[in-house]
């Protein structure tokens, strides 16, 4: 992690644990979530892992949790 830099936790399928950088995007885009590049998730390389928000975090820290996989 990086001083300065603002982060979620990922929560559920297959990034679980992960923190992803979100410093520099428009609010908007981490109130919608992010749909991100998975290799691990239930389409395999090239599949996406859906993320959206989680009710409540704080500070420097956000949760975004899993809604499943697309392809």
């Amino acid at each position: 992690m990086r001083r300065g830099h603002v982060y979620v936790e990922l929560g559920g399928g297959p990034l679980d644990g992960l923190l992803l950088d979100v410093t520099g995007w428009p609010p908007q885009e981490i109130v919608d979530g992010a749909v991100l590049m998975s290799d691990h998730g239930q389409f395999g390389p090239g599949g996406r892992s859906d993320c959206e928000p989680a009710e409540g975090g704080s500070g420097e820290f956000a949760r975004f949790v899993w809604r499943g996989d697309v392809p």
